[in-house]
């Protein structure tokens, strides 16, 4: 798995070893940021404030930092899959422009000061088939860790419905593989 754009581009990352973390393929994820940086609703990634649930190796939130965002919070409950985070961190000396958490993504509780401003980008990709990701929406909702209009990046697999959550419209669907691709606004009602 590489970096596909910007200023890591080419470079490896590592990803966890066995089946519990599903990494976004290279070709999905350069096909994710063509739509972030082209469609008519997306906000762009210069110095924006990004957070990655459902983690895994880290390869949506570090394709962010390569493509401009300014920090990215992960967000993982796996410790192989931290240790994978932080291993990409440390080879692309991310140090200052990353945090690493170990909390549920569908429990996140009230965003504390530490975790710095809300954040304009949120990257889910749960485990599919178990609901998490909605469950997640509502976590982000209601603790404030989105500010009002953020876009979220919602991965499920592709036979699974769209999601429906309050407080999320949706902006655009796409379908690569056994992936589909919700890009959602968070309208906080």
């Amino acid at each position: 798995m590489r970096v596909v754009s910007g200023r890591f581009r080419g470079r490896t990352l590592v990803a966890p070893q066995g089946s519990t973390t599903r990494p976004t393929s290279d070709r999905a994820r350069q096909a994710l940021f063509d739509v972030l940086a082209h469609a008519p609703w997306a906000p762009g990634l210069d110095g924006v404030r990004v957070i990655d649930l459902f983690a895994g190796s880290g390869g949506l939130g570090v394709e962010a930092l390569s493509r401009g965002a300014a920090f990215c919070l992960f967000v993982e409950t796996d410790e192989a899959a931290r240790g994978a985070i932080r291993g990409n961190v440390e080879a692309l000396h991310l140090f200052g422009e990353t945090r690493v958490h170990r909390r549920d993504a569908t429990d996140l509780g009230l965003r504390p000061a530490s975790a710095g401003a809300p954040f304009d980008l949120a990257f889910l990709d749960p485990p599919y088939r178990k609901g998490l990701g909605e469950r997640a929406l509502t976590s982000l909702s209601s603790g404030g860790w989105l500010v009002p209009g953020a876009t979220v990046v919602f991965e499920r697999a592709a036979e699974e419905a769209a999601p429906m959550t309050p407080g999320f419209e949706p902006l655009d669907h796409r379908s690569w593989g056994a992936a589909a691709v919700y890009f959602l606004r968070f309208t906080g009602s």
